[in-house]
C-alpha cells in the first residue's frame, strides 16, 4: 500500500445496485446505448495514455477532476455508478484506495491494473544505501510515479492497447497502431531529456516532496526530499536542518516545489541556503495554472525547469 490515508467509500453496495440498474436502461454495459466503447480512468496520465491508444474508437473519462488532488480522491454515487457501467476501467492498484474499492466491488472483471506494466520495482541503483539513503530507497518500492520516465508510460500504453483489442476485438488493430505511435512520441520526450540533463553541474534533485524518484533515477539525478511521499506531511525541524545543510554542503541552488501543493516548505528551505524555487510539475493532473494543456507539453516544461535549475549546458 502507498503512504496514503485510505477514503471511505460511501454505501457502494446500494450505488452497486443503483448503477445494475442504470446498466438495464442505458443499453450494452460500456457503450451508454452507444456504439463506442466507454473507458474510466482513475488520474491523469492514465487518462492521457488511454485517449492516445483509444483514438476515436473510444469515450475517455477520468474520476480524477482538474486540480483535484489524485490521493485523496472520494467518489460520489455518480462515480461509482460510472465505473460501475464502464466497458473498462484503467487504474493503479494502492495509488487511489477508493478506486480500488470501487473497482473491486464494481468492475473488477472489466479492469486494467497497470502495475506490473509499468514495473515499479525499486531501481538497481539504489540497492546499496545505508542509513537516511536506505530509508528513502525503500519509500522509492511505493513510489507511485511511474509515468514521469516516459518509457515506463509506454510499457503501460501497450499493455492498454492489448486489453481493449480484448474487450473490443473489431478495432485490436487500430489499438496496436495507436499504442505505437504513443511508444514513439514518448521515446522522443525521453531523448529529449537524456540529452538536455546529460551534462548538469549538479545532478542532486532538492523536491519538496519524493515524487520524482522514477524521473531522477532515468536521467541519472538524486532524489532529496524534503518531505516523504505524502505532500501534506510535515518534515520536522530536523529533517529541515538536514535537508539545509545537505543543500549547502552540495552546492544545490534551486529547490522544487510542485502544483497543487503549497510552496511554503521549498521556500522555507531556498530561505535559509539562499537558493532560488522552480516549479516542477508531478503530473498528477493538468489544470489552467500547469504550463501546458498535456503530458507532453507539462513534461517539456519540466525539462526546461530542470535544465535552468541544475545548470545544464
Amino acid at each position: 500500500m502507498f503512504l496514503r490515508a485510505s477514503r471511505l467509500l460511501p454505501a457502494l453496495a446500494v450505488v452497486g445496485a443503483l448503477a445494475l440498474a442504470a446498466c438495464g436502461t442505458n443499453g450494452t454495459a460500456g457503450t451508454g446505448g452507444g456504439d463506442k466503447l466507454e473507458v474510466v480512468t482513475a488520474f491523469y496520465p492514465l487518462q492521457y495514455a488511454t485517449e492516445q491508444v483509444a483514438g476515436d474508437h473510444a469515450t475517455v473519462s477520468n474520476l480524477t477532476k482538474p486540480g483535484a488532488e489524485p490521493h485523496d480522491l472520494e467518489l460520489t454515487p455518480q462515480d461509482v455508478a460510472q465505473l460501475s457501467e464502464a466497458g473498462l476501467v484503467v487504474f493503479l492498484h494502492g495509488f487511489q484506495p477508493a478506486v480500488d474499492d470501487a473497482v473491486e466491488q464494481e468492475a473488477k472483471d472489466r479492469s486494467l491494473e497497470v502495475s506490473t506494466a509499468a514495473d515499479l520495482s525499486r531501481p538497481a541503483v539504489e540497492e546499496e544505501h545505508e542509513g537516511e539513503e536506505a530509508h528513502a530507497a525503500e519509500e522509492l518500492k511505493h513510489d507511485p510515479h511511474f509515468w514521469l520516465d516516459p518509457t515506463r508510460l509506454a510499457k503501460v500504453g501497450t499493455a492498454i492497447a492489448d486489453k481493449l483489442a480484448e474487450v473490443d476485438p473489431d478495432n485490436a488493430q487500430a489499438y496496436k497502431d495507436n499504442a505505437a505511435k504513443l511508444s514513439q512520441d514518448l521515446k522522443a520526450i525521453d531523448e529529449e531529456f537524456k540529452q538536455g540533463l546529460a551534462s548538469c553541474q549538479n545532478k542532486d534533485l532538492v523536491t519538496s516532496h519524493q515524487a520524482f524518484g522514477y524521473l531522477a533515477d532515468r536521467y541519472g539525478l538524486t532524489q532529496v526530499g524534503i518531505s516523504g511521499l505524502t505532500p501534506e506531511q510535515e518534515p520536522s525541524p530536523a529533517k529541515l536542518a538536514e535537508v539545509s545543510k545537505f543543500v549547502r554542503d552540495h552546492q544545490v541552488r534551486t529547490i522544487y516545489y510542485e502544483t497543487l501543493v503549497s510552496p511554503t516548505i521549498a521556500e522555507t528551505v531556498a530561505r535559509e541556503t539562499n537558493a532560488q524555487t522552480a516549479v516542477l510539475d508531478p503530473l498528477e493532473g493538468v489544470t489552467d495554472d500547469s504550463a501546458a494543456k498535456d503530458y507532453p507539453g507539462v513534461m517539456r516544461a519540466n525539462l526546461q525547469a530542470l535544465e535552468k535549475g541544475q545548470s545544464c549546458s
